[in-house]
């Protein structure tokens, strides 16, 4: 069967996990996809020191009860704590729950000093589709990427937080990664301001086919959503 992916690109307010659940919730139900990924740390914003988010909190319930009314698999950024450790994770968000699906393997910059590495390359099994994921920098790394490639995967799914000046890299990986591992490749790319450390990102989230060529492309728009039928 066909798979309808999305890549999104929600305006975020640091801090205000209740307000980027509503917002993540709209862009949901906008999409209308049975998978839909977000930014890296979306649910929080990119601020190191952001409490962890439980997946059993209450206050993920807007996100998930769109996720209930249109069918959709919703892969959200949040630090998350397993045992004495935390991470950089992605959430995934079913009607049936919210799960961590994956936690951030290659760190970078100072986020080495707030979090622990995960347990490398995994794979969700949607509708017969094998999704490989990534979080920003697993998706510049040769290893992850082999390591991804090697699990048959069908499509792979990043969130990531790029400087504007950093798009040549973002969109450079894209190719890599869909080339490497011979999969469509949807990247959620932060846009605006989303912490004290990125008080601008470049957006252009997009979907690229299995030769490295792009499918479709957003700008710099917040609460941006592009949209792909992966056959």
């Amino acid at each position: 069967m066909p798979l309808t992916v999305a890549a999104a690109q929600p305006s975020c307010r640091p801090g205000d996990v209740a307000g980027n659940v509503r917002t993540h919730a709209l862009l949901v139900r906008r999409a209308g996809t049975r998978v839909i990924v977000f930014p890296e740390l979306s649910l929080t914003g990119y601020d190191l020191e952001s409490p962890a988010v439980d997946p059993d909190d209450p206050a993920l319930a807007p996100l998930q009860e769109a996720c209930t009314e249109t069918g959709t698999l919703a892969l959200v950024g949040a630090p998350v704590r397993r045992a004495d450790r935390r991470h950089i994770a992605m959430l995934a968000v079913e009607p049936t729950g919210v799960s961590v699906a994956y936690r951030k393997t290659w760190l970078g910059g100072d986020e080495a000093q707030s979090f622990a590495p995960g347990d490398g390359p995994t794979v969700l099994s949607v509708d017969g589709w094998r999704l490989g994921l990534g979080l920003c920098k697993d998706t510049g790394s040769a290893q992850h990427i082999a390591g991804t490639a090697a699990l048959d995967v069908d499509v792979y799914l990043a969130g990531v937080v790029h400087r504007p000046d950093e798009l040549a890299e973002q969109e450079a990986r894209a190719t890599v990664i869909a080339r490497t591992c011979r999969a469509y490749t949807a990247i959620a790319g932060a846009v605006g301001a989303v912490g004290p450390q990125y008080p601008d990102t470049c957006g252009v989230s997009g979907v690229w086919a299995p030769d490295g060529l792009a499918v479709t492309r957003a700008g710099r728009e917040p609460d941006t959503v592009v949209t792909a039928s992966l056959v």
